[in-house]
């Protein structure tokens, strides 16, 4: 769920019936406000101890256009480790601290977040990617429950997002999750036509920004089939967006969502995708009890690095929407979900070697 709102990180986590039983479920956190940075939470006494960022560059922009926070939690690991004199780790933790990961939009003050988030990617000449999980009834009772009031507290955000993201370049990642529980029926039915309206709406709304960029979440390669969704894709106004979003926060290889990701795309007009590979490098985990495979697994690994430069027309994108390091939720020693867990994310490096 989203954490204690403590200081300037709000954290995300998912596990729903529909996923247990493919090991697709996964967890994601939150964001910056204040001036962008990405503390907050448990980051190895990186706040604690007010150590600062690690100089980070942004990557070139014909390769990779999105912005890479200086402030994050990576960033903070890796001046901790360097101050503390271990060079090895902070070598390692620098391979997140030098990519650009998602920006998950908390509820309050949308409006100043966005806008301090774009502004500063603007000031870089990169893009902002954003990420909003804030649908009503969200995530099923699960871990992340929660999401805005109702309808119109959601309308109401979402114009605070829209009006923060101005003029400026970004791209969002629409309601991971929120779709994919309407088709398997997670979310009560009383709810469904409600939230078509507000996925449409938001699409719709997104795209009153000039240089707005919107993929509406479509689950991952083990969830449901192009069959099962690409009505559903449709009732939700995939018409008006840019494409479609695939493996937020899961571990499904890149060959096989895009293989997946063809196939929906050619039933909804050969839209494109982007593909999460924050932590797909060793492919999702098949060990340990079966309901929890997607609870901070052990022995994955970093995925290709954010990149639009795919080599496939279809795929915009390999992006990294969740934040590789922030822990899935209280399970396998992790912390609570969203937070900042060092030792995952060194094990997640060292995997990738």
């Amino acid at each position: 769920m989203y954490g204690s709102y403590t200081g300037r990180s709000q954290a995300r986590g998912r596990a729903t019936a529909g996923i247990r039983a493919t090991g697709t479920a996964a967890v994601c956190a939150a964001l910056l406000l204040s001036g962008c940075s990405g503390g907050g939470g448990d980051d190895g006494g990186n706040d604690k101890d007010n150590d600062s960022p690690a100089a980070v560059e942004q990557q070139p922009k014909a390769q990779d256009p999105y912005w890479v926070n200086p402030e994050g939690n990576a960033a903070r690991q890796v001046a901790a480790y360097t101050k503390d004199g271990d060079e090895k780790n902070a070598a390692l933790i620098r391979k997140i601290a030098e990519q650009p990961v998602g920006d998950w939009i908390s509820p309050d003050n949308a409006e100043s977040q966005v806008k301090g988030i774009t502004e500063a990617a603007a000031k870089a000449d990169r893009e902002a990617l954003l990420v909003l999980y804030n649908i009503p009834h969200r995530d099923c009772g699960q871990f992340s429950k929660g999401g805005a009031a109702d309808g119109n507290a959601y309308r109401a955000w979402l114009e605070s997002v829209a009006k923060g993201i101005g003029d400026r370049p970004a791209t969002v990642i629409l309601e991971p999750d929120a779709l994919l529980h309407l088709v398997d029926g997670c979310t009560p039915q009383e709810f469904h036509e409600e939230r078509y309206d507000l996925l449409k709406g938001a699409i719709e709304r997104l795209k009153q920004q000039p240089a707005t960029k919107v993929y509406l979440d479509a689950g991952n390669a083990a969830w449901q089939t192009p069959e099962a969704l690409y009505q559903p894709l449709q009732r939700a106004g995939i018409a008006e967006a840019d494409g479609f979003s695939l493996n937020v926060s899961n571990f499904q290889t890149t060959a096989v969502s895009t293989e997946f990701g063809k196939k929906l795309s050619a039933k909804i007009g050969d839209k494109p995708f982007v593909i999460d590979t924050s932590r797909n490098g060793n492919g999702p985990y098949k060990g340990g009890d079966p309901a929890e495979t997607w609870c901070n697994p052990p022995g994955r690994a970093l995925g290709e690095v954010p990149t639009t430069q795919t080599g496939d027309e279809l795929v915009d994108a390999y992006l990294w929407i969740k934040r590789p390091g922030e822990s899935d939720g209280e399970c396998k020693g992790g912390p609570k979900a969203g937070d900042w867990w060092p030792e995952y994310a060194l094990g997640l490096v060292r995997a990738t070697q």
